[in-house]
């Protein structure tokens, strides 16, 4: 398979960027995307040009680091992420384009890189449980209602890759703080933060510089894990909630 690539290049955050273009073959049908960006970078580095710059980690859909917006799509074409897209999803001379996210509060790092510490922001303000010292307790000593335990392992899912930033109009951040929040308001453990918790992610999540929600649906259509739009709303009834109890309006 032999491919155009079309790749952002960008030195650091205060330089500009522009698209550059490269000419691979030889690319296998199972190879997965990165394979291929491998295959690219070691073009460039045995003809001494500087490799392109991206995240990757486990490579196995865990951890959400390979960002990469590829033909306008986060994590490409297939609702997966960018290390478990295979090569397969495209044909042989197809031009591709590769981006990195796009949003003010995800400062390009290089080439393809985004620093996303501010998601690391919003979960430190009040992603936690109180954790009592001693022992620890009986797995089965706090009982847990199906559904409750149905909801919170679905929003426990978000493995904070920020392909629904990267997918939103607005550069808005609600899906994944609200599946930080719901994840834990259900359980008994999460209780005694719970109305602190949604205020305070919450008030992180605006100060970090996300756009505002207005439900347009594209951050649960490109998210890998299928956390569900109603999660926003239901962190929007908590919010509501919390805000009536601490006399905010």
């Amino acid at each position: 398979m032999k491919l155009t690539l079309r790749v952002w290049r960008q030195r650091n955050a205060d330089a500009d960027g522009a698209m550059s273009t490269y000419e691979v073959d030889g690319i296998s049908a199972d190879m997965s995307f990165l394979e291929m960006l491998d295959t690219l970078n070691e073009e460039l580095i045995l003809r001494g040009d500087d490799p392109v710059a991206f995240d990757h980690d486990c490579r196995e859909g865990i951890c959400g680091a390979c960002s990469l917006v590829i033909n306008g799509d986060a994590h490409g074409p297939e609702r997966t992420t960018s290390c478990q897209l295979h090569m397969r999803s495209f044909q042989d001379g197809d031009t591709i384009d590769v981006e990195p996210w796009r949003a003010a509060a995800f400062p390009v790092v290089k080439d393809l890189v985004v620093d996303r510490s501010a998601f690391d922001r919003i979960i430190q303000s009040g992603g936690y449980i109180t954790a009592p010292t001693g022992a620890a307790p009986e797995a089965h000593a706090t009982p847990v209602p199906k559904p409750d335990a149905d909801f919170a392992f679905e929003h426990a899912e978000c493995i904070g890759c920020g392909a629904c930033v990267a997918a939103c109009p607005n550069g808005a951040a609600m899906l994944f703080t609200s599946a930080k929040i719901n994840h834990l308001s259900v359980l008994p453990q999460g209780g005694p933060e719970r109305e602190t918790r949604v205020l305070d992610m919450v008030a992180q999540m605006d100060e970090e510089g996300f756009g505002g929600c207005t439900l347009a649906g594209e951050c649960a259509t490109a998210c890998p894990k299928g956390i569900p739009l109603f999660s926003i709303t239901s962190m929007n009834k908590e919010w509501r909630r919390a805000a009536r109890k601490a006399g905010r309006r």
